[in-house]
């Protein structure tokens, strides 16, 4: 039964790969997103729709875009009022 617990410490739980990908383009752009995770559907006419389609059906790239999002949690300041 420690799999809710499991759950609650994955930053990735209930994060949508959509908003994951957005918040990466917002965040770097296409072409330095193309730059960190060099794969054809960011750097050749991208797009939020073909980078989804891509992303689902190959474990590899998403694991990359998943592991380039985490660092960039890590890397943000803290906030605090």
């Amino acid at each position: 039964m420690n799999q809710p617990q499991a759950q609650t410490n994955n930053p990735l739980h209930g994060l949508t790969l959509e908003r994951m990908l957005t918040a990466l383009v917002e965040r770097f752009g296409w072409a330095e997103l193309g730059r960190r995770v060099n794969i054809r559907c960011f750097n050749h006419e991208p797009s939020i729709a073909s980078s989804l389609k891509f992303l689902r059906r190959t474990p590899w790239a998403r694991e990359q875009v998943e592991t380039l999002y985490l660092d960039t949690l890590r890397s943000r300041p803290r906030g605090g009022a």
